[in-house]
């Protein structure tokens, strides 16, 4: 989801661009017979028709991305785009796959990418960075709209459209990685020496579905804040909203900031360190009802945080749980924006009343309840439970992206590489840790895991937080030097930024150890500190 929900749940203007990780690994030559952008020919996919496949010749230079996402990239190089439709018979459905391909300098690597919220696929940002980075990239629109275009949820008869669901849940990354390989052997006449998918959030998502369900397309997978077990997670982001209503109590963001503030300053320094980041957001036990009687300075006037606005914060950190106690899905992280879930503003009575995030809002409304009009304010404890199951029940086994079992993926030769926020306001961090446990579990451990897949926590970070906006982390670099040369990552290099705007090279340790300062040296150097097992293992 990007940059756009950050930007959406602040309410400013969406002006900054996004940006992907790029990959600093050697590029290989280029290929040695003529580009071809003139006669491309595509063969379709299996359970596909091919309506249309045109290719052209761009200049490159500055290309500015489509839609709410916007952001541009300059000094691209010229390119060829080859734009290909295709269709699955009796579903009226028309997917477009894009293949952007350097004219020069070709890496002999291909790149396929994710999309953000409800966009299935690229808007042209990351299509144009992979090209300056000398990658062939391939992307799908899945037959569907911009990140917050619901409008093809329901047919005319009300009901779920499942083939669009079913072309944004799995089917078209698949197709779009085979349509994309097609166009780099017809248009440089070889195939790429390895293929690669890299997304963040939904795009993290549909890089653990191709892991999942197509093991085959990718040699390595960078799938980052990962939107998994959708179906959940979806309803479960729901909760602060369900519980401010239920309550009838709804803090102000200068509230919700103070809460957040004063956990960050209690559990800063777990890892040795007081450096304004909380190293391990699970293990950090601030009680809200320390602030009770608390005075602050809302927009000019003087507010006292209450027992009941404590009450509601301490429930949205614990999660959404049954009426009768019973855990259904990790809360918002100690440490993360509270105002991203648990928004609120006047109505035009100048009433306070709640203002969900509109992802998760979308999806209880269209897909759970089949209800654009749906009134949210409305659930009860009670029936967020059964709309929390009815999600599961009908959604799971189409997008739940959350099958432990990775053998087919393994046994591929492919490897899953993956940095999650630890102050993530949007997809509980703990429910990728929660899978990469299960991961576990069902495949022999630990280490048989790591062999293929490993799991970075980054502190302080929030959703897709290290693509260029609060920090970064040259994921794909990672992931090239693992696949092309065996150098599996023991930790992963990133910048990191605190809530004072202070930088701090550090790290990341490979899930479950944290980061913990050795007692000495400099706070912003990565070698001050080491990464140790956490207290609860």
């Amino acid at each position: 989801m990007r940059r756009l929900l950050i930007v959406l749940a602040a309410g400013v203007p969406l002006t900054a661009a996004v940006y992907l990780p790029t990959a600093s690994a050697g590029a290989e030559t280029s290929a040695a017979k003529p580009f071809n952008c003139d006669t491309v020919t595509v063969k379709a996919p299996a359970g596909t028709e091919v309506e249309s496949v045109t290719a052209v010749l761009r200049p490159g230079g500055t290309i500015k991305g489509t839609g709410l996402l916007g952001g541009e990239v300059t000094g691209v190089p010229a390119f060829c785009e080859v734009t290909t439709t295709i269709s699955h018979p009796g579903a009226d459905d028309h997917a477009t796959v894009r293949t952007w391909l350097p004219e020069q300098g070709w890496n002999g690597r291909f790149q396929g990418l994710g999309g953000a919220a409800y966009r299935a696929g690229d808007n042209g940002v990351d299509l144009a960075t992979a090209v300056k980075n000398g990658y062939a990239a391939t992307t799908t629109d899945a037959g569907v709209g911009d990140v917050l275009d619901t409008a093809w949820a329901l047919n005319g008869a009300g009901q779920v459209d499942t083939a669009l669901l079913k072309n944004f849940a799995s089917r078209s990354q698949h197709e779009a990685a085979v349509v994309g390989k097609q166009v780099v052997d017809a248009v440089y006449g070889r195939h790429a020496a390895y293929s690669y998918f890299t997304g963040c959030s939904t795009g993290g998502r549909q890089g653990y579905m191709e892991a999942q369900r197509y093991p085959d397309d990718y040699d390595g997978i960078l799938a980052d804040a990962p939107a998994i077990s959708w179906a959940k997670y979806e309803v479960a982001t729901l909760w602060p909203q369900v519980v401010m209503n239920n309550e009838k109590t709804y803090p102000t963001s200068c509230e919700l900031d103070a809460f957040t503030n004063a956990a960050v300053k209690a559990c800063d320094t777990l890892d040795g360190a007081r450096d304004g980041l909380v190293n391990d957001a699970s293990r950090c036990d601030f009680d809200p009802r320390r602030l009770i009687g608390t005075k602050l300075v809302c927009n000019g006037e003087e507010v006292t945080i209450t027992a009941a606005d404590a009450a509601v914060v301490r429930k949205i950190w614990d999660g959404p749980r049954t009426v009768t106690g019973k855990k259904l899905w990790p809360g918002v992280p100690v440490g993360a924006d509270l105002k991203g879930l648990a928004s609120s503003a006047p109505d035009t009575d100048g009433v306070i009343k709640g203002a969900p995030f509109p992802v998760p809002a979308a999806w209880l409304s269209y897909w759970v309840k089949k209800d654009p009009s749906f009134d949210l304010s409305t659930v009860t404890y009670s029936q967020f439970t059964q709309l929390f199951k009815q999600s599961q029940a009908e959604y799971g086994e189409i997008i739940g992206t959350d099958d432990p079992d990775l053998s087919a993926f393994r046994e591929s030769g492919g490897k899953l590489l993956t940095w999650h926020g630890q102050a993530d306001e949007f997809i509980p961090t703990q429910g990728t840790a929660d899978y990469r446990e299960r991961v576990e579990r069902t495949m022999g451990g630990a280490k048989n895991v790591d062999d293929f897949y490993r799991l970075f926590l980054a502190p302080g970070t929030n959703h897709c937080g290290l693509n260029g906006q609060d920090g970064s982390a040259d994921g794909l670099a990672a992931l090239t030097a693992w696949v092309e040369h065996g150098k599996a990552p023991k930790t992963l290099t990133a910048t990191l930024v605190n809530a004072d705007g202070e930088q701090f090279a550090r790290n990341l340790c490979s899930y479950p150890k944290v980061s913990r300062y050795q007692g000495y040296g400099d706070l912003d150097a990565a070698a001050s500190f080491r990464c140790v097992s956490p207290s609860r293992h």
